[in-house]
């Protein structure tokens, strides 16, 4: 019996499929039709097209890519022996912080990694920035380092250098846990891993590539490899960026999906793209990471302050939709923004009527 991850790698690098086009087929076969990765590819051409929806290149494609099976059963030996594994995006190991920042269409189908697993599982924060970053840059990082490792955050890193060697160099330094993410197969990152040895045996270094695992190193798989290291980070930090390459077009990114991204506030003399990304929607951050607030986000959040004790105290009252207290309170908030704010108050209760309505809690002895 072949081992399934021979039918894991054969998709996920079927030559001219996308992820979109790759986890659509996924979730088709293992959700909507419940059979396994080796029974889809074990099902008859006609039943490829009836169920799937196949087109005949597609259909082509596919059997194209089984003829690599027997290789590929032989490369996920060498892989178990050598202590590698897989993760396909349909395992519970999986990150999920991954999962939701990238969407099926952009979630890489498999995850090459070796290491702790549960790191993935972990907060995480990312720090980016140039390969040629400044002394002051190189300080910002290891302080995010230092507080991310403090607050048992996972630090993200690309391995490049500058303030991604930083960044991982620091999370070691302070005892803190890093994952390594490739730009290029994890079977071609044989030094890094007799570097790295004791604390990836130690629990505390997680590599992850979502690369074919004999693919070297190239420029193109480095800029393929940056979207991975924002999607599986919660936080994201800039220590530096010019108006090009990975890091601007990474954040720039990011602040179109509605990302928080911290931006390090640079010194007047600077030269680089920092306040350039604070005006487009970044939030600008001290040496310390630090929100740095202008005068009228300070008034913002008095005046956001004062309303949420105006609700609390009007749930006191007796029963209210969000329409309700929006209207009694002349909120310019939105409904979606009040209910996130009454999901996480301990002191209010949600009743299951339509529409929902909250209330204050009663108080007891012991509250």
């Amino acid at each position: 019996m072949m081992n399934e991850a021979a039918y894991w790698i054969t998709l996920a690098h079927i030559p001219g499929w996308g992820y979109a086009k790759i986890n659509t087929l996924i979730t088709q076969f293992s959700q909507d039709q419940h059979i396994s990765i080796e029974e889809f590819f074990n099902l008859p051409e006609t039943e490829w097209q009836r169920l799937f929806a196949l087109e005949q290149n597609d259909i082509e494609e596919l059997n194209a890519a089984k003829v690599e099976l027997p290789n590929n059963a032989f490369l996920a030996e060498q892989l178990e022996n050598e202590g590698y594994e897989l993760i396909p995006v349909t395992s519970p190991e999986y990150s999920q912080t991954l999962k939701n920042n990238l969407k099926t269409n952009h979630a890489p189908a498999l995850l090459y990694v070796k290491g702790n697993k549960q790191i993935l599982l972990e907060k995480s924060v990312a720090i980016v920035g140039s390969r040629e970053a400044s002394e002051v840059s190189l300080e910002f990082t290891d302080h995010i380092a230092q507080m991310a490792t403090r607050d048992f955050k996972v630090v993200v890193s690309g391995f490049a250098r500058g303030v991604d060697k930083q960044a991982l160099d620091s999370a070691i330094k302070y005892i803190g846990q890093s994952i390594i993410v490739l730009p290029q197969g994890i079977m071609t990152f044989s030094t890094g891993f007799k570097t790295y040895y004791k604390q990836i045996v130690d629990g505390d270094v997680l590599v992850v590539s979502v690369f074919h695992p004999r693919a070297p190193w190239k420029a193109e798989l480095a800029m393929a490899r940056n979207p991975i290291i924002y999607a599986l980070a919660d936080e994201i930090y800039v220590a530096e960026s010019s108006e090009t390459g990975g890091t601007w077009s990474g954040v720039l990114d990011g602040l179109r999906k509605k990302r928080k991204i911290y931006v390090r506030k640079p010194e007047p003399s600077e030269v680089n793209a920092n306040e350039l990304l604070i005006e487009k929607g970044a939030i600008p951050v001290d040496m310390q990471g630090n929100e740095i607030l202008n005068e009228s986000a300070i008034l913002a959040k008095a005046l956001d302050a004062e309303l949420e004790i105006k609700v609390l105290e009007l749930l006191k009252s007796g029963e209210y939709t969000t329409k309700d207290i929006l209207k009694r309170l002349d909120m310019n908030w939105s409904e979606t923004r009040l209910r996130d704010f009454l999901k996480g108050q301990k002191g209010i209760d949600t009743i299951n009527k339509k529409p929902l309505r909250y209330t204050g809690k009663q108080q007891t002895l012991f509250d």
